[in-house]
């Protein structure tokens, strides 16, 4: 049983057993190759479309971004009819090798999941003008002038420091020890973003509550997205200075902070990208609440419109105003009425933009 409150959009997601990355299907009948899987029953009236999808290292069953957008790539064969293809990376010799396959393959549209794929998603777009594309957190801007690389890429953004203002807010007002953590898996935009707000969202409550709260981790970093004993050891550093809520940003590497959190006993963890009680059940008795990104619906939407109207270039943006993003409910009993209250009031002061995400208040 968990308090009620839903700030933004929940991705109710379910566990996804995939194996290793090879080509895309032959045919729209056949099974794919990529996985070993039979595709999903299709509709009984077909589309002759492909919408294809290829992960970072982190692999499609991450509990994180990247079974989230494959979720979205199944509901899309399922609910549109489509056909779909996907390849899984180990490591990041893979991206350029994966992509390649997929545009062979004929895909219509080929999705790529994270900024570790930005570079080798704007080279396959470059060689590839008559493909479409989209990248999932991030532009596609590896030369930093403010554009997309290529003409042929939609960006799907997040702006998940809103949701993880709320996150750090609520945390705040939930230690028992005046002590919270973080750590991101890498220095990048994407994993920064979440910190930054969370950060923000325990200083609003510092500010407005007169408290004294701290963030441990703020400049940590795992280096990579599965090194769960990584996870482990940053999250154990922080636990032994006293944090009690910790929000790791970091693909299955949180999964390592789960464990060393779930093991002292009187923490809690915050999630990311997903409700980590659905995609990681054994935690679920550890889990303050999620800081979800609504991934799953932003690749089924993209995929929709660009049957329906055609490839667009217009970056999706989610946000707590198109719930794009949003927080997954809190842990029974961990946040009281009068903060969740406070929370819809903040959630409205930054859809109004009186309340910046990033730290300061108007």
């Amino acid at each position: 049983m968990k308090t009620t409150i839903r700030v933004g959009a929940l991705a109710a997601v379910s566990a996804l057993a995939l194996a290793a990355c090879a080509s895309a299907p032959e045919d729209e009948t056949s099974e794919s190759a990529t996985s070993g899987t039979s595709e999903s029953a299709a509709p009984a009236e077909s589309v002759d479309y492909m919408a294809c999808m290829v992960s970072d290292a982190g692999g499609f069953d991450d509990k994180s971004f990247n079974q989230s957008a494959y979720e979205g790539l199944e509901r899309a064969v399922d609910e549109l009819g489509i056909t779909k293809a996907q390849a899984e990376s180990t490591s990041d010799s893979d991206y350029g090798p994966n992509l390649e396959a997929q545009v062979a393959a004929g895909c219509d549209l080929i999705i790529t999941v994270g900024f570790l794929l930005s570079q080798a998603t704007v080279e396959s777009a470059l060689a590839n003008p008559d493909v479409s594309y989209a990248i999932i957190d991030d532009l596609a801007d590896n030369d930093f002038d403010g554009t997309t690389d290529a003409p042929n890429i939609k960006p799907i953004t997040f702006e998940t420091d809103e949701a993880a203002f709320l996150a750090g807010y609520a945390a705040a007002s939930a230690t028992g020890t005046g002590t919270v953590g973080t750590f991101g898996g890498m220095d990048i935009p994407s994993v920064t973003i979440f910190m930054d707000g969370y950060n923000a969202g325990v200083e609003y409550f510092n500010e407005q509550n007169d408290g004294d709260v701290s963030v441990l981790g703020m400049d940590s970093f795992s280096g990579n997205f599965d090194d769960q004993p990584a996870g482990k050891n940053l999250a154990q550093g922080q636990l032994d200075q006293g944090a009690d809520i910790i929000m790791p940003v970091a693909g299955p590497v949180g999964l390592g902070a789960a464990s060393a959190i779930q093991a002292a006993g009187d923490s809690w963890l915050i999630g990311v990208d997903s409700d980590w009680t659905a995609t990681a059940p054994e935690y679920s008795d550890i889990v303050f609440t999620s800081v979800l990104k609504n991934i799953a619906n932003s690749v089924y939407d993209t995929i929709d419109a660009t049957i329906t109207d055609g490839f667009s270039a217009e970056p999706y943006v989610g946000t707590l105003e198109n719930e794009g993003v949003g927080v997954a409910d809190f842990a029974e009993g961990t946040v009281s009425d009068d903060v969740l209250a406070e929370l819809d009031e903040i959630s409205a002061g930054i859809i109004a933009g009186d309340i910046e995400a990033s730290g300061a208040a108007e």
